[in-house]
């Protein structure tokens, strides 16, 4: 599974915005329709279990885990 820093190297290489830094990573991006796309990444370096990772890519990323792999 996906680690966070394999989150938070998908957000650099897919264009994302890092908007703000505390104990986590914020990143947005503007999507093709215009909604603004919101990631909270966690500064840890474990994995994201399959329910937490699914998660996030369909709520955060919005994007699919083939799309997700090749950015990484």
């Amino acid at each position: 599974m996906p680690s966070w820093k394999d989150v938070r190297r998908f957000c650099e290489n897919d264009g994302w915005e890092l908007y703000k830094q505390t104990d986590h990573y914020f990143y947005r991006k503007e999507s093709p329709n215009g909604n603004m796309l919101r990631a909270k990444v966690s500064m840890g370096s474990g994995e994201n279990g399959p329910p937490l990772f699914n998660i996030i890519l369909k709520k955060q990323l919005q994007v699919d885990k083939q799309y997700f792999n090749c950015k990484i």
